[in-house]
């Protein structure tokens, strides 16, 4: 049986009462349920709450396995407001079961009253005790979500019991929602949630909310919320062409020392105001939307600023973000004349040494991923030193690394030249790609920078390519320049070159590129928050357009070698991309909408792929132009995201 559950948020306007009688759960929070009954304009409501009084119901009280403190306030006068008013919006509306949020005091679930029955029977679901609640932000929205994966496990049909276990479950992912900023970051995993249900609620350790047998989309049921949002995966557990409309397949990092650029536009996280302090920027680094991960800086974001690695972790926890790699930036103070290729023998070793150190942080952070850029390891003057023999000398350091730590990924980022080192030892792509053959380990790969790539005269896209049939492209690092010489301008993702943009993405499509997307951006006159926003939805139209090429015929068009062809493919892609960008996917929240609108737009609301190959229409267009975007609330997220809880919803929001 298919279910239909409506979140009342988001609309002040009158619901028909068709509308109300299609959906199965109406789930308005108090305000939301006031409102609601209000706008059923009854001659006399007193009346019909005085009629309504003389039914009889059971409340069904469930209790927390902690001690709950006593009220300042009748929570019995509260809960007899919220009975009545969804009996009357059953009786005059047409409403079916109805569930109410009530914050701090649980939630109440009002089923409708049958014919036969003398009573209904009333469950009220007390709030978790006792949580660290930092940010309300989405909590009510994903206790929704929560409350309808819990319902998707049930095959055939829905006991008391079973509305309790999913009254629990739900109750246990909205307190988790406010232990962490934000709303989408906040959403808690399946398994947090289930710990959080064993110790409120006594559930055993083999008690559980198991969607398998349901349609899931290749995605396991115990696939983890980091999993889902692009973090390491297999392909059974994670089908990236089906999950794509649901959300962007790949995580999101950006450059943690931009987040100090622009100080007048943030406040710091603490009493002194220290913008200084690394917990400062990981906290403004937390408020931007769609970002997932931080890439350290090794060893110059540790030591002075956290105690320990634990503490860097439990910094990321609380913004709800998580490592994406572990970079290394080695002291000029000691290898100003190279770290791996000094020509001292010690000092070699010291680097290799600090290089492992970082591979243990980085394992401690539970990421897999090293960064090795240094910015001596080369030279200045011909002659200046002897190249076989460093070349060797980085050989063996790397060899000296993968063999350590096998289970990290140790990832060499080439540049061709800067300030500090005007020729690098390992210059181009085509070096770079020569040098992890010579080391010949499995962690050994590649971490390509498109500005690195222009500075060298490459076509980034080329360079992926290489790279990725090699099975070396570890990670990615986007920006732009205007590829003056020797200038590393860290601008915008395709602000310079749109058309290198879109080819970097269809061939990391191409490629299965399978690390997280990073922004090495320098944000010193725009604000780093949006510009790195803009940058997460300039690479999603990007990637989608890139799609489109691929529905468009582009392979066929590069078989011919046809660039003007290959051109107009593009701009079409681009065009389709933006304009799906600017329209979304319409949401359909409660509103005045009849019936057939309601069924008609709940349709039409996933892209599918032959949405990829036909071109808007003018009417479609208009249409989109308008949209009322506010409507994409955060509930729509939330139904995404919480499918890491262990279903996934059939309605497909587009972020």
């Amino acid at each position: 049986k298919k279910l239909v559950l409506l979140d009342v948020g988001g609309e002040d306007r009158p619901m028909s009462k068709e509308l109300m009688g299609l959906c199965d759960y109406l789930i308005p929070n108090r305000t939301e349920l006031d409102r609601l009954v209000h706008s059923l304009k009854l001659d006399n409501l007193q009346e019909a709450i005085n009629a309504i009084r003389k039914n009889g119901y059971i409340i069904l009280h469930q209790e927390n396995s902690t001690s709950v403190e006593g009220n300042d306030y009748d929570q019995e006068q509260l809960i007899e407001h919220v009975i009545l008013y969804a009996q009357i919006l059953q009786q005059y509306g047409g409403a079916q079961t109805v569930l109410v949020t009530l914050g701090e005091d649980g939630s109440i679930l009002i089923p409708k009253k049958k014919s036969d029955e003398a009573d209904i029977r009333i469950i009220h679901q007390p709030a978790c005790q006792n949580i660290d609640c930092i940010d309300e932000t989405g909590a009510g929205d994903c206790y929704r979500a929560a409350f309808a994966v819990g319902l998707t496990a049930i095959n055939d049909g829905a006991g008391e019991d079973d509305i309790k276990r999913c009254m629990q479950f739900a109750s246990a992912a909205g307190a988790l929602a406010t232990t962490r900023q934000g709303a989408v970051p906040s959403i808690p995993s399946k398994e947090e949630v289930i710990k959080l249900c064993q110790a409120q609620f006594g559930w055993t350790k083999d008690e559980n909310i198991d969607s398998s047998s349901n349609h899931n989309n290749g995605v396991d049921k115990d696939t983890t919320l980091r999993q889902l949002r692009g973090g390491d995966r297999t392909d059974q557990q994670y089908n990236v062409d089906e999950a794509e409309e649901e959300d962007f397949p790949l995580l999101f990092g950006s450059r943690l020392n931009s987040m100090k650029d622009r100080p007048e536009l943030w406040e710091a996280d603490d009493s002194t105001d220290s913008r200084s302090d690394m917990s400062n920027w990981i906290h403004r680094m937390g408020t931007i939307r769609g970002l997932g991960c931080v890439d350290f800086n090794y060893p110059q974001h540790f030591h002075k600023h956290f105690v320990s690695n634990a503490e860097a972790k439990k910094t990321l926890y609380k913004q709800n973000l998580v490592a994406g790699a572990v970079c290394l930036r080695y002291p000029s103070s000691l290898f100003v004349r190279g770290a791996m290729m000094h020509p001292d023998p010690a000092l070699r070793q010291k680097a290799i040494d600090l290089t492992m150190e970082a591979a243990q942080t980085a394992r401690e952070l539970d990421c897999n991923e090293v960064v090795i850029w240094s910015a001596y390891d080369g030279y200045d003057y011909p002659f200046q030193i002897n190249y076989d023999e460093n070349w060797q000398h980085l050989i063996d350091a790397f060899q000296q690394c993968c063999d350590a730590y096998p289970d990290i990924k140790f990832s060499l980022e080439f540049k061709p030249t800067d300030e500090n080192t005007r020729f690098f030892c390992v210059p181009s792509t085509g070096a770079a790609l020569l040098f992890v053959n010579e080391v010949n380990r499995s962690n050994m790969g590649l971490t390509l920078d498109v500005g690195h790539m222009l500075m060298a005269g490459e076509n980034p896209g080329q360079s992926i390519a290489m790279v990725g049939a090699s099975k070396k492209l570890f990670g990615i690092q986007l920006n732009d320049g205007y590829t003056r010489l020797a200038a590393e301008d860290g601008m915008m993702f395709g602000s310079v070159h749109p058309y290198m943009a879109l080819e970097i993405m269809y061939y990391l499509q191409k490629v299965d590129y399978q690390g997280h997307l990073y922004f090495d951006t320098f944000p010193q006159r725009t604000d780093p928050v949006k510009e790195a926003e803009f940058n997460i939805q300039r690479v999603k139209t990007f990637w989608k357009a890139a799609k489109k090429l691929k529905a468009l015929g582009i392979d066929a068009v590069m078989d011919k070698q046809d660039a003007i062809g290959a051109l107009n493919l593009s701009d079409e892609a681009l065009m389709w991309a933006r304009q799906q960008q600017q329209q979304g996917t319409q949401y359909v929240s409660n509103s005045s909408n009849d019936a057939a609108t309601f069924v008609e737009s709940s349709a039409k609301s996933s892209i599918s792929d032959d949405d990829l190959t036909k071109t808007p229409t003018d009417n479609e267009l208009a249409t989109a132009a308008d949209l009322d975007m506010n409507n994409i609330a955060s509930t729509a997220f939330s139904e995404k995201h919480i499918s890491s809880l262990g279903a996934t919803f059939h309605s497909e929001i587009d972020e």
